[in-house]
């Protein structure tokens, strides 16, 4: 009777865990920053940095960097795509990069050429369209 009750108890318990896999977890952003790497050098005169990363590096050539330092210091990074061994470089667009920044990329989600498109504007409007109506008290527009 004891082993019984013992049992049943182990299932009601185990069987509370059944309703936590219902649960949608959430998803990864697809923007979401990452970690790619630290400043091993920095090459001042000639405006760019070596990036050591952590693991492979799945950053495209021209990709948007962060450099993030001690007391707030951010600096603007573009990857230059020139790579060597664990070391790739970067041009420093803006902002003050210091060896052992952290470095972080940020993937820029593509739309679609047809959902995420923005017409242009059209050129400048015909006459017509500029016409302006008058109101009481006005004068009309001279022809």
């Amino acid at each position: 009777m004891r082993l019984l009750l013992l049992l049943l108890a182990t299932v009601g318990f185990s069987s509370c865990s059944l309703f936590k896999d219902d649960e949608e977890e959430p998803a990864m952003s697809e923007t979401k920053p990452s970690l790619v790497g630290r400043i091993a050098s920095v090459q001042e005169g000639s405006g760019f940095v070596l990036i050591e990363a952590y693991g492979p590096w799945k950053v495209p050539d021209g990709g948007l960097l962060s450099g993030i330092g001690t007391e707030g210091r951010t600096a603007n990074l573009v990857a230059t795509g020139e790579k060597l061994g664990q070391f790739s470089a970067a041009d420093i667009r803006s902002g003050v990069a210091k060896v052992g920044d952290s470095v972080y990329y940020r993937p820029i989600k593509e739309e679609n050429a047809t959902g995420g498109s923005v017409e242009t504007p059209s050129s400048s409007p015909s006459a017509p369209e500029l016409e302006t109506k008058t109101t009481a008290g006005e004068f009309p527009p001279k022809p």
